[in-house]
């Protein structure tokens, strides 16, 4: 491409921070040349890309360093989000739309002679997480900076994220992601502060020089964690918090001893051990070494974070017994429990800090959060594995477990089944430590993430807690930021909103409640019937570009994505496709809706299952796709790739959004709100926050169908039986003898046989019990949709009451109900101030 045509040469206003495009322009041609080390002529893309980066990123800058700035200052209380993910997506337009520059930065780099289309399409996405809970963490680090709050988040920077997916034959091939290998022009290292992380060794006791027996640790091994900054702005305010990210790097890269006598590779090894820590995300734990590094993972970070708290801390002139008064750490999931016990080591052991307390601090400081109803997924982790990586950290957990069972066997004599039950110790196997059972002692809150998920921790995995401590599991619905996934993800709604009703709605989400008016007017109406189906034609023409699949944009667009699971029931969806083709098959002349099916998500490597369900998917698409009497009336696309990109393009563009888990066993979701949000109606089950959404948009809004949590206890403590449901069902029966008989498979009987088996004589998340349901529910949203006004007017009533769904209010939720923090409105500092001691 052709860049810098006419480049001015004029110096108008600072080249660092000013925002007229002449100063724009020159700034992006300096970076060019002084950053990347190019002239437009030999410049790449990427080049062009990240001299861009570096141009908005120069124009945070003074806001990042007030920022930080104001968060040192000692009476300001700071969040600390400890998450093992981060699913922040692309910086660049993100950043655009929350500094308000946008419009001259696209005029610039026009002017220049570049494409912003093309530059915006350059970023790598950061692969920082693995679904849900790192795109939540994404929201509420960008809604913190939006509201105001002093915050840092803190995780790992992998080098390798979430792994590339792509589908040979059917089947998911995980490739490297290596979103870091043209660079990551957003970071900025800080070596300077890093921190000394061990593992292994052993514990000895001692007495100090006042007389008190004392235990040191004396790490086997010890890590170098780098934090790497990365500035996170809120949505047209002065605040920019800052993500840190740890590296892990050996404390000594390189031994010169081993190299001088030809140990080559000992020379290195030490270098390459310590690496792996933040090498890739969630590396396969099914083997042992697996679960040793997972562990690693989780500890380094947390390790990171709370030594790293409290250098602020004592940097801002403050003892450490008002640590808890200075910061409250959320610890998003169990991923970063391990905090309990290494902020008791801190204190106690660093510091001299006398047990009771550093116990009274942990437990101020620390607030957990809960994400899953799945007992398998609530972490544990042998005390064999736990013991000889943490060997301190396990006196510590099981002092606190001896001091808390001494308590509760005075309050519970008779109830051996309730100690066992509060115990942060399992005892079978050879014992384990509990991770959601550390964090709900050491956490003074706890959350769910939807109303229904925070009444069903109460009752099922953490009832013991609940009754013992009354009032510490509470409720904050999950929530997602409108910047992202409506401003960037759907600029022509966003700008049909902002024509309406003004901008306002970008910061106050609720606002967009106003057009609710327009759902009766016609030419609102087709208005938001051209956006949607302008979009679902750029999606279409993308699915053919990436698979070579022709639908049509005037078919509905049935879409489910999410990770591949079980309990996600991916394949009760394929199972209503196979019933419609089976339909279409016996009755050519069929009055149906066209429908385009269109999946995505990725299966853990390891699970088996999940990554079948795929194969299923696509090999049912195959015979459908190519069968010439079906046409465009029926289509299966599985698109690879799922990733925050993915979403934005695929979240405008669906009709319909399938949100159809098992009853019960879906904390929340986040996906169901961003399909809302954006204009797609709602077919889903009473689980996790589809039910608070349904209760907003109204029952007429929303496609229920399926068994209820209450009727899925009830089912399963009579006796579920799948087998019956098949041999009553003739309709059922016809699908699984299909499939059974190698029809999606090329003959192949066996193929699909361990998931059929699966659902014939297991079936735990009930998709057999709801299938009739479902394939009903599917019948009337089919003749719901070939009214198109009506459908139009579902379709904007559900989108502008998602108000409640913004991250913005679940971040003034947690600010209010658990964290007790305000908003401290960040004063620009002068640029002469800039050499203070600012640093995080």
């Amino acid at each position: 491409m052709t860049a810098f045509v006419n480049c001015p040469t004029v110096d108008i206003e600072d080249d660092r921070t000013g925002l007229s495009v002449e100063t724009l322009r020159r700034a992006l041609a300096d970076n060019l040349f002084y950053i990347q080390g190019k002239w437009p002529e030999v410049a790449s893309t990427n080049d062009f890309y990240l001299a861009l980066a570096y141009t908005v990123r120069d124009r945070m800058m003074p806001r990042w360093l007030s920022s930080t700035r104001t968060l040192m200052k000692p009476e300001v209380r700071v969040v600390t989000y400890l998450s093992a993910e981060f699913l922040l997506g692309p910086h660049l337009g993100r950043n655009l739309i929350n500094l308000g520059i946008e419009e001259p930065v696209k005029q610039a780099v026009a002017e220049s002679g570049l494409d912003f289309t093309e530059l915006i399409a350059q970023e790598e996405e950061p692969g920082l997480g693995n679904g849900g809970l790192g795109r939540l963490a994404a929201c509420y680090m960008e809604s913190l900076a939006s509201e105001q709050i002093p915050a840092i988040g803190y995780g790992i920077r992998y080098e390798f994220g979430i792994f590339d997916q792509e589908i040979r034959d059917g089947w998911q091939c995980e490739i490297t992601d290596k979103w870091l290998q043209y660079g990551n022009p957003w970071e900025i290292p800080h070596p300077e502060a890093s921190v000394t992380v061990g593992f292994g060794g052993h514990t000895e006791g001692y007495t100090d020089s006042d007389g008190r027996f004392r235990k040191r640790w004396i790490p086997g091994k010890q890590v170098k964690g780098i934090p790497y900054d990365t500035p996170i702005p809120g949505y047209r305010v002065n605040t920019v918090n800052t993500l840190r990210l740890w590296k892990a790097e050996a404390v000594e890269s390189f031994d010169f001893q081993s190299f001088n006598v030809g140990n080559y590779y000992g020379a290195v090894d030490s270098k390459v051990t310590s690496e792996n820590i933040s090498k890739v995300l969630y590396p396969n734990d099914e083997q042992l070494e697996g679960k040793q590094l997972r562990l690693e993972q989780q500890y380094f970070f947390t390790a990171c974070a709370l030594q790293d708290m409290i250098r602020i801390h004592l940097a801002s002139g403050r003892k450490l017994d008002s640590f808890c008064e200075k910061f409250t750490a959320q610890m998003n999931d169990t991923h970063p429990a391990v905090a309990v016990a290494e902020l008791m080591r801190l204190l106690v052991d660093e510091h001299g800090m006398g047990w009771d307390e550093a116990w009274a601090v942990t437990q101020k400081t620390l607030a957990y959060t809960n994400h899953t109803l799945l007992p398998e997924a609530l972490e544990k982790w042998s005390l064999s594995l736990f013991g000889s990586l943490l060997p301190r950290h396990l006196e510590i957990i099981f002092e606190i477990n001896q001091r808390f069972m001494d308590d509760m066997r005075v309050r519970y004599m008779n109830d051996p089944g309730k100690l066992a039950a509060l115990s942060l110790i399992d005892d079978n196997d050879g014992g384990y430590v509990r991770m959601a059972n550390l964090a709900s002692l050491g956490s003074y809150a706890i959350n769910g993430v939807a109303a229904l998920h925070s009444e069903l921790v109460k009752k099922t995995i953490l009832k013991d807690f609940h009754e013992l401590f009354p009032g510490k599991i509470r409720n904050v619905t999950n929530g997602v930021t409108p910047r992202r996934w409506i401003a960037l993800a759907n600029p022509r709604l966003a700008a049909l909103y902002t024509e309406k009703i003004g901008d306002g709605w970008l910061h106050n989400l609720e606002e967009i409640g106003q057009l609710e008016g327009y759902a009766d007017d016609p030419g609102f109406r087709a208005h938001w019937r051209q956006i949607k189906r302008d979009i679902k034609q750029e999606l279409a023409t993308y699915i053919y570009q990436r698979t070579g699949i022709a639908v049509s944009p005037d078919s509905m667009f049935d879409i489910l994505v999410k990770r591949i699971h079980e309990y996600k029931r991916q394949h009760l969806d394929v199972l209503h496709i196979i019933t419609l083709y089976e339909r279409l098959k016996a009755n050519p002349n069929l009055d149906m809706a066209p429908r385009t099916f269109i999946f995505g998500g990725k299966a853990a490597p390891g699970y088996a299952m999940a990554k079948l369900m795929i194969k299923f998917i696509t090999a049912v698409g195959d015979v459908i796709n190519h069968d010439p009497t079906i046409g465009d009336r029926l289509k299966v696309v599985f698109l690879p790739d799922y990733n925050v990109k993915f979403g934005q393009r695929v979240y405008p563009a669906a009709d319909l959004s399938e949100q159809i888990s098992t009853a019960g066993k879906e904390a929340s979701g986040t996906g169901n709100m961003k399909f809302s949000m954006n204009g797609a109606l709602t077919i889903g089950t009473l689980d996790g926050a589809n039910v608070e959404i349904r209760e907003l948009v109204g029952d007429d809004n929303f496609f229920l169908f399926g068994l209820t949590t209450d009727g899925v206890d009830a089912l399963k403590a009579s006796g579920y039986n799948p087998w019956d449901y098949y041999t009553s069902n003739p309709q059922l029966k016809e699908v699984i003898d299909l499939v059974q008989s190698g029809f999606f498979a090329k003959g192949d009987s066996n193929l699909f046989r361990p998931l059929t088996d699966k659902l014939l004589y297991d079936d735990p998340f009930m998709l057999m019990a709801d299938y009739q349901s479902y394939i009903d529910c599917q019948d009337r949203i089919g003749a719901a949709y070939q009214d198109q006004e009506h459908w139009s007017r579902l379709s904007i009533i559900n989108a502008v009451r998602m108000g409640k769904f913004s991250s913005d209010r679940a971040i003034r939720d947690y600010c209010r109900d658990i964290w007790q923090v305000s908003p401290a409105p960040v004063e620009m500092m002068a640029y002469d101030q800039s050499q203070a001691g600012l640093r995080v």
